[in-house]
C-alpha cells in the first residue's frame, strides 16, 4: 500500500516539473523574440523624473503679481502645456507667448479662478469647449494664431470684458451664442477673413470699442445704430462702398475709421453727428474732389490764450513748458486730421455735395426737357378758361 502511494507522488511531481518546465522554455522564448527591454521599475522612474522636471520649469514661471498668481512663459518651446500644470490650479493669469502652442488644454477648466488668458503670438488651431466652464474670465487674448472658429460655449464666460482675435487669418464668423457677452466691453477681429458684419455684435449691450478692419467686408448693418454704447469703431482696408444713413443714429460714436475702403459718398445725415470727435475717409473714391482752405491762424491764437488764461494760477515756469507741448501735440492733432481727410472734410464734403445737388435741381427746372415741357403745355390746354 505504501509503495502505491509513493509511486503515485512521484508520478504528479514530475508531471508538474514537466509543465514549469516548457512554462519557463515558452517565455524565454518570447524575451528573445523581443529583444532586451529596460526593466519596468526603470521605466516608470524616467516618467515620473520627466514630469518632474516640467513641474520645476513650471514653478520657476510662476510669479505674484500685483496680488494676482501669474504663469508668464515667452520665446520658449511648449508646443502643449502639460497636465503637471494642474498643480497651480489657483492660478488667475495666463500669458504664454512665443512658445508655439497649438492648442488650449481642455484641462483649462479645473482653474475657475482664472481672469486672464492671454496666448498671442502662438500657434493655437483649437479651442476647446472647455472653455465656456470659466466664470471669472475677463480677458482672452489669442490675436496672431491660427484658429479659423471659436466654440459656441465661448458665449458662457459671462464675466468676459475683453476679446481678442485678431489676425487668425482664417476667421470669418461667430457663433451667434457670442451675444451672451452681456459685458463684453473690448473686441478686436482685425485682419481676419469677415465678409460680413456679425449678427450677434448687434446684441452685446457693453460693446464699447471694435476693430474690424483688415477684413472683407462690403456693407454694414442698417440697424448698425443699436450698438447703442459703440464709442470707437475701425473699419479700415475693408470693401465698404457705402454707408448706411442709420450710421447718423449712433449716439455714442465719437471715433470712426474708414480709411483705404470703395465709399463713393458720405452719408448727408452724418452732419448731424456733433458728437462725433474723429472720423478719418483718406484712400477713398469719393465722388467729390473737395479740399479744405486754409486754417485761420487767428483762432489759433484765440485757442491759445484761452488756454493761457486756465491756467494763470501754475508756476509760471511749468506752465510755460506744459503750453508749448500743448501746443505742438494740438498743431500735430490738427495736421493730422487734416490730413486724413477728417471731421472737417467730412462736413465740407457733405455741403458741396448738396450744394451741387441744389444747383443741378435748379438747372433741371429752369430747362425742362421735351417730354417735361409737352407735359406742361398739355396741362396747360386742357386747364379750363
Amino acid at each position: 500500500m505504501v509503495l502505491v502511494v509513493c509511486s503515485s507522488v512521484s508520478s504528479i511531481k514530475a508531471l508538474w516539473e514537466t509543465r514549469i518546465r516548457k512554462i519557463s522554455e515558452d517565455r524565454e522564448e518570447q524575451r528573445r523574440r523581443r529583444g532586451p527591454q529596460e526593466p519596468k521599475a526603470n521605466r516608470v522612474g524616467v516618467g515620473v523624473w520627466e514630469d518632474r522636471a516640467l513641474l520645476a520649469r513650471l514653478t520657476q514661471r510662476v510669479h505674484t503679481e500685483e496680488g494676482r498668481l501669474v504663469l508668464r512663459l515667452e520665446q520658449e518651446s511648449w508646443s502643449s502645456l502639460p497636465s503637471c500644470l494642474l498643480h497651480f490650479t489657483q492660478l488667475q493669469e495666463w500669458h504664454v507667448h512665443r512658445t508655439g502652442l497649438t492648442a488650449l488644454p481642455a484641462f483649462c477648466s479645473s482653474f475657475h479662478g482664472l481672469m486672464v488668458i492671454d496666448l498671442s503670438r502662438n500657434a493655437l488651431a483649437h479651442v476647446p469647449k472647455e472653455i465656456g466652464e470659466l466664470p471669472r474670465l475677463r480677458e482672452l487674448l489669442m490675436s496672431y494664431n491660427r484658429l479659423s472658429s471659436v466654440p459656441d460655449e465661448l458665449g458662457q464666460c459671462e464675466s468676459l470684458e475683453r476679446l481678442e482675435l485678431a489676425m487668425n487669418r482664417d476667421l470669418s464668423a461667430l457663433p451667434p451664442q457670442l451675444k451672451n457677452l452681456s459685458r463684453l466691453q473690448h473686441l478686436d477681429l482685425s485682419m481676419n477673413d469677415f465678409s460680413e458684419f456679425p449678427e450677434c455684435l448687434l446684441e452685446m449691450p457693453a460693446l464699447e470699442w471694435l476693430d474690424m478692419g483688415g477684413n472683407r467686408l462690403q456693407q454694414l448693418p442698417h440697424d448698425i445704430y443699436r450698438m447703442e454704447k459703440l464709442h470707437t469703431l475701425w473699419l479700415q482696408r475693408n470693401e465698404l462702398e457705402k454707408l448706411p444713413d442709420h450710421i447718423s443714429l449712433m449716439i455714442s460714436l465719437d471715433t470712426l475709421v474708414l480709411s483705404s475702403n470703395k465709399l463713393r459718398d458720405i452719408p448727408p445725415l452724418m452732419e448731424d453727428m456733433t458728437h462725433l470727435r474723429f472720423v478719418n475717409f483718406r484712400d477713398n473714391p469719393l465722388t467729390l474732389d473737395v479740399t479744405l482752405p486754409p486754417k485761420d491762424p487767428n483762432n489759433s491764437a484765440a485757442e491759445k490764450e484761452d488756454k493761457d488764461q486756465d491756467q494763470e494760477e501754475e508756476d509760471q515756469e511749468e506752465k510755460e513748458d506744459q503750453e508749448e507741448e500743448d501746443q505742438e501735440d494740438q498743431e500735430e492733432e490738427e495736421a493730422d486730421d487734416r490730413e486724413m481727410f477728417g471731421k472737417d472734410f467730412m462736413l465740407l464734403y457733405i455741403r458741396e455735395a448738396r450744394k451741387r445737388a441744389y444747383a443741378a435741381l435748379n438747372v433741371h427746372c429752369s430747362h425742362p426737357g421735351p417730354r417735361f415741357g409737352r407735359e406742361l403745355l398739355r396741362e396747360s390746354a386742357e386747364a379750363p378758361d
